[in-house]
């Protein structure tokens, strides 16, 4: 880590005209020497001036002090930028990418050759972008991806309506609605900016309700639709714990551009700073990159293997998730030719890797509290990893259908996705499932290994879902999470299968029970039998440039807590965010800023589930006061979701504007 700041020239703001006379703001960091370079582009709503700015600082400073210039730019509507915000991954912040992509190629600052990098929303648009073929852009970082906006993004998860819709629904709700900086766009015009973004703000998870199956809607953006688009040569980065692990190795299969993967043990997070630990030298790796396909330097890229692994040691439940044992393996293709399919059968006995005759027919009907110790769909590992993280399985457990394995006698290397294979009826016409695969320690602890949901109206296709015939029995497989995990001696399988999964999941409508028929459900396990012959990657430790001096007034927190009703039967999850409050010194502002998620279920109601987020955040100088509160909230009846929001802006105290919604949208086979 260097200690000081690089001898960087910063811009703190360079308008980019668009063609339809709009303006993009953008925060530019340039080589002190002047000479022209190629340019690095991250490109998100997360405004760069007061939102990522400490984090911009200590990673791009860093590449401008490694031979690139970097553009750092707000999306239409947030930030500092003019325009509006449409919504999330919209086919006008392509077009736009492409003119800024034009105009940073044309500047006597750059050589000609960009790159895009981003993580998570930048990781995505930069995937979208190089669809489009700009010429100019050679090369894709992106980090916590995904190809596929309907199957794995924080929507839905084979075909089930996940919580996170909301949780993240609130985030964008809340960053459409924050102003511009009056130091950027002038006193005479910020406030008509940021009225203008009120007035046209939508509440986003209504809109992405409405889409209930993979449609058009869901196609636009996802670059699974025709892989051979994309020409730039693309290195795809995430975690095991992330939210969108399955795309890092979809790409590497599909591409036929250049591409390579790094797969850690981390959640949503870049790998210099994720959790779990260990973290790698990310930006560096990064620069290998660049200068390989934005400067024609041979830096032995093109040799690394394929994909790049972190096989996790056991898999113990939190609080040990701050750091995971393990080691790193190379793989020269995708899927790899070491990696075997083993069959473990379901039945009377348990699970077997023999197959079972006459098992018969199981049934479960989970509490709707089934759940209750799982991960966050998608954990950030920003110091809370113990809260995020998968907790002890045995109540959920408890709740669930399982099949546990002899006590193993050798070491089980799994890498990859396992793919479960059941046939099933339910006593609904909309039924879902949720299965997990846990190690079970000698001393009863059950850890979590990987999960997979399926709406069952989704068995055999996202964009044509089909009701069941209740008491019917039906042939389906699911793909659970890709891990990589070493389950040690002594330990044993288990395969948990429940009709819920709450609070990950919406529930069905019905109280749904689910009939196994244990004579044709069985799993596949990716076994790595030995890592041997394969090459052990080496990471260097985490570079960087100390980011800008900040005075910190309190310190972040999160409090998480589950309260029972036990007359009632209920459940409610509270999760409380402060995520500090503290002053920017460069700019003087001091930033206040607060999440609440509620999540409230009935043991054996399904109906009375129900979700509320809110968000507050306040930006405050000697001559700029003001805040931001929105909530969005959703329940459901048999036929409707109900979804409801607010937006209540603030200057100096004073209600500067405010904008209420509700709707309802038809359950559609969900």
């Amino acid at each position: 880590m260097m200690n000081e700041k690089p001898s960087v020239l910063n811009v703190e703001l360079a308008w980019i005209a668009l063609p339809d006379g709009r303006r993009l703001a953008a925060r530019l960091f340039l080589p002190a020497d002047g000479a022209a370079v190629p340019c690095i582009l991250e490109y998100l709503p997360y405004r760069r001036r007061d939102g990522t700015r400490l984090r911009d600082d200590a990673k791009h400073r860093w590449f401008a002090a490694n031979g690139y210039a970097v553009a750092r730019v707000d999306i239409a509507g947030t930030g500092d930028s003019e325009g509006l915000l449409d919504d999330e991954y919209v086919l006008r912040e392509q077009d736009d990418a492409l003119a800024v992509i034009d105009w940073i190629s044309r500047q006597p600052w750059c050589s000609g050759a960009v790159g895009m990098m981003g993580i998570s929303w930048g990781g995505f648009n930069g995937l979208q972008v190089a669809a489009r073929r700009p010429p100019a852009l050679k090369a894709v970082v992106t980090v916590c991806t995904t190809d596929d906006r309907y199957a794995t993004d924080a929507h839905f998860m084979g075909g089930c309506l996940i919580n996170d819709m909301f949780g993240w629904g609130g985030s964008l709700q809340s960053y459409g609605a924050r102003p511009p900086d009056p130091a950027m766009v002038g006193a005479d015009k910020w406030r008509e900016m940021w009225r203008a973004r009120i007035d046209d703000l939508t509440l986003f998870p209504a809109r992405w309700l409405a889409h209930q199956r993979r449609d058009a809607f869901w196609k636009q953006g996802s670059v699974c639709e025709d892989y051979s688009a994309i020409e730039a040569a693309v290195l795809v980065v995430g975690g095991w714990l992330d939210g969108y692990t399955a795309p890092i190795f979809a790409l590497v299969e599909n591409l036929t551009a250049p591409c390579k993967a790094i797969c850690g043990p981390w959640g949503h997070k870049e790998p210099n700073q994720g959790m779990p630990a260990p973290q790698i030298d990310f930006l560096n790796e990064c620069k290998r990159w660049w200068d390989r396909w934005l400067k024609g330097i041979d830096t032995g890229v093109e040799a690394d293997p394929a994909v790049r692994l972190y096989v996790m040691d056991t898999a113990e439940p939190v609080p040990l998730f701050t750091h995971r044992d393990g080691h790193w393996l190379g793989f020269s293709s995708w899927p790899a030719p070491e990696i075997a399919a083993d069959t473990w059968h379901f039945g009377a006995w348990g699970l077997t890797p023999q197959a079972q005759t006459s098992g018969g027919v199981q049934i479960v009907r989970s509490p709707q509290t089934t759940g209750i110790k799982a991960q966050e769909w998608c954990p950030y590992g920003q110091g809370r990893i113990a809260a995020e993280g998968a907790t002890d399985q045995r109540e959920d457990d408890a709740g669930s259908l399982c099949f546990d394995s002899a006590p193993l006698t050798e070491p089980l290397m799994i890498v990859g996705a396992p793919v479960l294979r059941l046939r099933v009826a339910a006593n609904q016409p909309q039924a879902v499932m949720a299965v997990r695969l846990n190690a079970v320690a000698p001393d009863g602890t059950s850890g979590m290994v990987t999960f997979g949901l399926l709406n069952l109206a989704h068995r055999d296709s996202h964009e044509f879902p089909e009701p069941l015939e209740p008491g019917q029995f039906y042939d389906v497989t699911l793909a659970l999470k890709p891990i990589g995990q070493t389950l040690p001696v002594g330990h044993r399988l288990r395969v948990a299968i429940s009709s819920s999964y709450w609070p990950m999941m919406w529930p069905a409508p019905g109280d749904v029970t689910l009939r196994v028929d244990l004579d044709a459900a069985e799993i596949d396990l990716p076994r790595l039998d030995s890592a041997h012959s394969l090459p052990t990657p080496v990471f260097g430790t985490p570079d960087g440039c100390e980011p800008g001096e900040t005075l910190r007034h309190l310190e972040p927190t999160e409090t998480r807590t589950i309260h029972l009703g036990i007359e009632g039967q209920t459940a409610t999850f509270d999760i409380i965010s402060h995520d500090g409050d503290y002053t920017i010194v460069e700019t003087d502002t001091r930033i206040v800023s607060t999440r609440t998620k509620q999540y409230h279920i009935a043991r054996l109601d399904p109906l009375a589930c129900r979700t509320a987020v809110q968000y507050m955040v306040s930006y405050q100088r000697p001559d700029w006061n003001v805040r931001i509160e929105t909530e969005v909230a959703c329940r459901a009846d048999a036929l409707q979701f109900h979804l409801t929001g607010s937006v209540r802006t603030y200057e100096d105290d004073t209600l500067f504007a405010a904008k209420d919604f509700a709707c309802s949208i038809p359950r559609d086979c969900l």
